[in-house]
């Protein structure tokens, strides 16, 4: 598969967490990610756009912590126009994006420097987030399961 998101060619950080050592990089996982990612997991404001040609569409901070529960590193923010962060993660100095795409020619203009670290604990403060990135979370651990059991 030919990736798009920023950061796709550095994003080859190993799983810090035991339970998803089978996911080998930041790419397998949008690999993954690309059969659970819908518009349920879109943000709210957005899923009137979503569609499966831009499925990363408000997706950034549900998909940004998910990441870090899986490699690790930080989260941080691209402050965008109307005051909401696009997040990211930096991962031992690899910095990537899997969720870039959804801006089209504009991502090639997002800044990742310079940006404030970003928290679950405020990004979840909205329920619908929290719902939405535990949902996003429960579908990646039953594929992870199906194909435990397909390769047994």
């Amino acid at each position: 598969m030919g990736y798009q998101f920023y950061g796709w060619e550095h994003a080859l950080v190993k799983p810090v967490d035991e339970k998803y050592q089978m996911i080998q990089s930041p790419r397998h996982l949008y690999d993954m990610l690309s059969e659970i990612w819908c518009e349920y997991t879109c943000a709210p404001r957005l899923r009137q756009e979503w569609s499966r040609e831009n499925m990363t569409l408000g997706q950034c901070s549900i998909t940004a912590f998910l990441v870090q529960d899986i490699f690790g590193g930080q989260v941080y923010g691209i402050l965008r126009p109307g005051g909401n962060y696009h997040c990211y993660n930096v991962v031992d100095g690899c910095c990537f994006d899997l969720t870039s795409e959804q801006f089209g020619e504009e991502a090639k203009t997002l800044v990742y420097e310079g940006n404030p670290e970003q928290f679950r604990e405020v990004h979840f403060a909205k329920e619908e987030k929290r719902l939405r990135y535990e949902y996003l979370k429960r579908e990646l651990s039953a594929a992870l399961q199906k194909h435990i059991h397909m390769t047994e």
